[in-house]
């Protein structure tokens, strides 16, 4: 996403009019409140999209490797012998404080399961989504793989959906600033025109 200039169109900034009892200037001091607040709201939801952004990079990282760890289930690829994965298993001990433990998996020769690598398992537990855990392991055969696909599409398309609305937001924030800012340098202008003209007796 493109980088927004929010002073490029700013020819008086937020505290240069210091006190005042003109009424122009006073008014043109609340528009440039109301514009640096409509800038902070705005920059907080760009950081917001860049962070979505990341993680539907990370989404679609795993949803590839679940793609391809079901289809490598179909076709049994690596059955002919017998497939090791070591993970960590996150438990609570005694206390209820959380504990890892090293847990060693074995898929026997001739079974087609694939394994869930242990970063797709962490994001999938972190954020709530399903997977098939009937067998209380990490290999998956080709239709267990459906369950972790479908939460990793929905999850992609909550991102997606999410994103567009911050974006929303961030090109209302934008109007917004540039309204109150333009009433202020409008007002400023006036009682400019006003100072001169009493300058001139007029």
């Amino acid at each position: 996403m493109s980088q927004v200039n929010f002073s490029s169109t700013s020819s008086v900034s937020f505290g240069e009019l210091g006190p005042t009892t003109s009424l122009q200037l006073m008014f043109a001091q609340l528009q440039l409140e109301l514009a640096e607040t409509a800038k902070t709201q705005a920059m907080d939801k760009m950081d917001a999209i860049a962070t979505a952004q990341d993680e539907q990079k990370l989404v679609s990282q795993l949803l590839n490797e679940a793609r391809q760890a079901q289809a490598d289930a179909k076709a049994g690829v690596g059955n002919d012998q017998a497939k090791t994965q070591t993970y960590e298993l996150p438990k609570q001990d005694a206390n209820g404080n959380v504990v890892y433990e090293t847990v060693t998996e074995t898929v026997p020769k001739g079974n087609n399961a694939t394994f869930m690598s242990q970063e797709m398992v962490d994001y999938m537990d972190a954020n709530g989504l399903a997977y098939d855990k009937t067998g209380n392991n990490h290999s998956h055969s080709a239709d267990e793989w459906d369950v972790a696909i479908t939460a990793l599409e929905s999850r992609l398309e909550e991102l997606g959906t999410n994103t567009q609305q911050e974006m929303v937001y961030v090109q209302d924030y934008m109007g917004q600033y540039n309204s109150y800012l333009q009433g202020a340098n409008t007002q400023i202008a006036n009682a400019n025109q006003t100072l001169t003209n009493l300058a001139r007796g007029q």
